[in-house]
């Protein structure tokens, strides 16, 4: 439990309304100082005091990748607890909370069109662009490592892209679904299939974080090398954990933490590659249970290395725990 000078600095930090009003977006998103200046109309200097203050009494966390600094909820600790409590009490009715949470909106919208964008531009070419790593080949091979050679009754693939990991995985699968945002991506996805003749597979356009499938749908969900394009990847594995059955497993492959700034600014990347604590944080917020990771080194010294982490949803009657409401 934490001691009062604890809960009173929280308190204290909370008890402005531009600190409040950051409580409440972070509550929505992660988000770097830039966006949180065009969210408030203020000043860059006056919001960087403001978030140190909220992060020297732990309300908020600060992430650096490469240049870019990401503010968030803290994840655990007396100051989540806190957030927590006040998160009830934030009146998303007042005209200047809903000011805010129209232009997180319009933040939100502009990253997807550039992203939309980028992978619209970039759709025939997009096995080529994963070519600063090891070789597809290998990453496959483990993730297949991963699933098994057992049959999976029902396996959806999110962010399915060009449709490759589905092709790879499929065949082990009775039915199999691959969702995706960008029509390019699933026209190319189609292609792959049907010239595969994968006759259990079908793609469909879905959003990611609002899966069109009732709870506890899938045995077997992956998300390959679509995380870091994210802004709220713990956001998209609370809604993978919602479809997946009981006992049923999540296989995630992306990049670890690096410093190819190129990536930020050229390739549309949100985030510059994910930590083992980061992910296991992910699993744990959302009721599963990590179960294996794995690193795949780069064989050259600018390269990037991927990650494999694979989770289970529990069996029985655990619950698994709320997801925050999207804005």
């Amino acid at each position: 439990m934490a001691d009062l000078e604890t809960i009173l600095a929280g308190l204290r930090a909370a008890g402005e309304e531009t600190r409040f009003r950051l409580l409440a977006l972070f509550t929505k998103a992660e988000l770097t100082v830039s966006e949180v200046t065009q969210i408030l109309r203020q000043s860059q200097p006056r919001v960087s005091r403001h978030l140190k203050l909220m992060s020297d009494a732990g309300l908020i966390e600060r992430i650096r990748e490469g240049t870019w600094v990401f503010y968030r909820l803290s994840e655990s600790g007396a100051g989540r607890a806190l957030v927590d409590r006040l998160n009830e009490l934030i009146p998303w009715s007042d005209p200047i909370l809903a000011r805010d949470l129209e232009r997180l909106d319009s933040v939100r919208r502009a990253r997807e069109e550039e992203a939309q964008s980028y992978f619209a531009a970039n759709a025939a070419e997009w096995d080529r662009l994963r070519a600063l790593h090891i070789p597809e080949a290998e990453v496959e091979d483990a993730l297949l490592s991963f699933v098994g050679d057992g049959q999976v009754s029902s396996y959806l693939d999110l962010g399915t892209g060009t449709g490759r990991i589905l092709e790879v995985v499929s065949p082990r699968a009775r039915r199999a679904v691959g969702i995706d945002l960008n029509n390019e991506m699933l026209s190319l996805a189609r292609a792959r299939i049907e010239k595969a003749r994968l006759s259990q597979v079908q793609v469909r356009r879905g959003d990611l974080f609002e899966l069109p499938y009732p709870d506890s749908s899938f045995d077997l969900v992956t998300i390959h090398q679509v995380l870091h394009y994210l802004e709220d990847p713990s956001a998209a594995i609370h809604e993978a954990a919602r479809v997946l059955m009981p006992g049923g497993r999540i296989v995630i492959a992306d990049f670890a933490p690096h410093m190819l700034e190129f990536l930020r600014d050229q390739h549309q990347h949100r985030r510059l590659g994910f930590s083992d604590k980061e992910a296991a944080q992910w699993f744990k917020a959302a009721g599963l249970a990590l179960m294996q990771s794995r690193a795949l080194p780069p064989r050259g010294a600018k390269g990037l290395t991927v990650m494999l982490w694979m989770a289970t949803a529990p069996i029985g009657s655990a619950r698994r725990p709320k997801q925050a409401q999207a804005a």
